[in-house]
């Protein structure tokens, strides 16, 4: 069975690479889920995040956006002690703070999930690399998306990161052509439907 060559090397990268890398998303809580995770990579490799990943499932009150937005500086204080997680100040408030604008954004669309996959019309885009070579860093969506972010207030979702974040939630199909899943995920890309999205209406 071919796969993705980042993923062979490692049974926690294949375990990720079959069951969820690419497929979408649309439940809020994993939204913000990857959010986090995906925030604390920054200057890290992905491995040593998924290897933290029950660590930051406990530390983050299951990835409750509505709980971590409530954090001060006692669960502050708690986090940098915890080993569990990535200790770094910066990421841990920028994940508080990302929180707070997370549930503005829900406010303001009904769900944080209508309004992330609104940057590719809600469906995924499928991508039909042949190498890991060609794969970018970022694209003009994670431009913009990132962009929007930064306006509304998060931190640590710079274009590269949301990429990232783009990939690992489904709005990009980066599998490459051979991938097993690269075809699982396309079949599925075309009857997914976000959560809170409304269809565009038909032209006249």
């Amino acid at each position: 069975m071919r796969r993705c060559g980042w993923s062979t090397h490692d049974p926690d990268y294949l375990a990720y690479h079959d069951r969820e890398w690419g497929a979408p998303v649309s439940d809020d809580r994993k939204l913000f889920e990857f959010l986090v995770l995906e925030g604390a990579q920054a200057g890290l490799s992905w491995l040593t995040i998924l290897r933290r990943r029950e660590g930051y499932r406990k530390a983050f009150a299951g990835f409750n956006p509505r709980r971590v937005a409530r954090f001060g500086q006692r669960e502050v204080d708690r986090l940098l002690q915890d080993a569990g997680i990535i200790r770094n100040r910066l990421k841990i408030r920028a994940a508080i703070r990302n929180a707070q604008v997370f549930l503005e954004i829900q406010r303001e669309f009904g769900s944080f999930s209508a309004y992330q996959w609104r940057f590719v019309g809600g469906k995924p885009i499928q991508n039909r690399f042949r190498s890991l070579a060609q794969m970018p860093a970022t694209s003009s969506v994670s431009d913009a998306f990132s962009r929007d972010l930064k306006r509304r207030g998060m931190s640590f979702v710079g274009s590269t990161i949301i990429y990232a974040h783009m990939q690992a939630v489904g709005m990009v199909n980066d599998h490459i052509m051979g991938c097993f899943r690269c075809r699982e995920l396309a079949a599925l890309g075309r009857s997914f439907r976000p959560d809170g999205l409304t269809p565009p209406r038909p032209r006249p």
